[in-house]
């Protein structure tokens, strides 16, 4: 029962181990977020680029995050969390790699690539309305409202969403789009620590008494997981509007996206800023830079997450540590990946590998395809559609997974063949402009 086992353990941690919905373990030393972004500051500015607003690199990256993400949701059955008992033990031990190697390398870090890419893309916006002498940040919060508008409809079929805490926590990047680049970084870093997480673990140390398990969203997955396995359509989507959305928020807030999310969104920023993922020499030498600390630190944080939590007794210290632990290892596993992705693309003449331009329209058209996946892939697992939550191990949600992926991809491409977005970020963008279209302020071509 070797898959039965993996996933019993990651279902035991799933406080502490999120994947794409729910978060992993670090701890370390406190400065390394703020290392890695001295050696970012040594970097030179580039010259304004000719390139236009939308980079196809980004777009490629983008969708190979989505990607990770479809293949995480597959895993977890939409939050329908269970392994097939009786398999044969060839088949057992092919699951326990599949997910021992998907939650390594994408839990935790799919997401946050796809964060930082949001607040990269909220600086092309604001550099694009402002060369057309336009003040985006007030159309920027009616966008987060529009965004709060799909993320509850999406709400209502997956009960994951985390365009909710997006909306909300892209309201940061108003204020901070007149700060300074060190006080962008120096914020983002601050929140990236966790200081919710570090005040909870110094109040139990002076207070061993006090006990804070924090999993209230527990109460709400239970019956939220349950609607999913037996429920039919009204009676799923009944549940995703009270209990899978509480779940889901409140998760996220335990897990300390409430932090981390805002963090990432100022980075993404500072990287738009910088011009980081245009191709020149400077950028070239900023991720060979961010790949060499990020392994580093990734190197002493693992250890820190995986068996420092093992020795800790206290409940409260134990589930506040492992979230730290687990975001800022995460973090920097991420900019690995990041940065790694990056230098290929240089590489590749700044018009990236073939195995990466294949990917890029559905990075294009990511609002679509994030909610259009969610809708298939609950419709594959649970009660109300095809019913596989129990009849599927992880080799199979992979091959789900590929299959949405690659569906979706084929839609995208076709779509993209006769309009310049796809159908939501259209209405998206005609919704955030819908009063200035008169005046011509509305006809940006910035990315979504």
């Amino acid at each position: 029962m070797a898959y039965a086992t993996v996933e019993t353990d990651t279902l035991s941690r799933r406080l502490n181990k999120p994947s794409e919905q729910h978060i992993v373990q670090p701890k370390q030393s406190v400065r390394l977020p703020i290392t890695i972004i001295i050696i970012m500051t040594t970097s030179t500015t580039l010259r304004p680029s000719s390139q236009g607003s939308r980079l196809a690199a980004v777009d490629a990256l983008r969708g190979f995050a989505l990607l990770a993400i479809i293949l995480l949701h597959n895993l977890e059955h939409y939050n329908i969390f269970y392994a097939p008992m009786q398999r044969p033990e060839w088949l057992q031990w092919l699951d326990a790699q599949i997910v021992q190697i998907i939650y390594f390398i994408f839990a935790g870090k799919a997401y946050a690539t796809f964060s930082l890419l949001f607040g990269f893309s909220f600086f092309i916006q604001l550099r694009n309305a402002r060369r057309r002498g336009c003040d985006f940040r007030m159309r920027f919060a009616w966008r987060m409202l529009l965004l709060l508008a799909f993320a509850e409809f999406h709400s209502l079929f997956y009960n994951g969403d985390i365009l909710t805490l997006y909306a909300v926590c892209g309201l940061i990047l108003i204020p901070a789009s007149s700060w300074k680049d060190r006080t962008v970084l120096l914020v983002g870093s601050f929140l990236m620590l966790q200081p919710w997480c570090w005040a909870k673990i110094i109040y139990a140390l002076f207070n061993p008494d006090y006990i804070d398990n924090n999993s209230l969203f527990m109460q709400y997955a239970a019956p939220a997981e349950v609607a999913g396995r037996t429920g039919d359509l009204l009676q799923t989507l009944a549940s995703n509007l009270t209990d899978g959305w509480l779940y889901s928020n409140v998760w996220q807030i335990e897990a300390g996206r409430l932090f981390q999310t805002p963090a990432l969104f100022l980075f993404g920023m500072w990287l738009g800023r910088k011009k980081f993922f245009e191709c020149s020499d400077s950028s070239r030498i900023f991720w060979k830079k961010a790949l060499f600390v990020a392994i580093i630190a990734s190197a002493i944080l693992y250890p820190l997450k995986e068996f420092v939590p093992q020795h800790l007794t206290n409940i409260t210290i134990l589930s506040y540590y492992s979230i730290i632990a687990g975001m800022i290892y995460n973090f920097f596993f991420m900019i690995m990946l990041v940065a790694s992705f990056m230098l290929l693309w240089f590489h590749a003449g700044n018009a990236g590998y073939l195995w990466q331009r294949f990917i890029t329209p559905f990075g294009r058209m990511s609002l679509t395809n994030y909610i259009g996946q969610s809708i298939i892939g609950v419709a594959c697992y649970y009660h109300f559609g095809f019913d596989l939550w129990d009849k599927t191990g992880a080799a199979e949600t992979l091959l789900i997974g590929i299959a949405i992926f690659m569906a979706l991809l084929a839609f995208s491409r076709k779509w993209l063949a006769t309009h310049s977005q796809g159908p939501l970020e259209y209405l998206w963008k005609r919704a955030t402009w819908i009063r200035a279209d008169r005046n011509g302020a509305g006809r940006s071509t910035a990315a979504a």
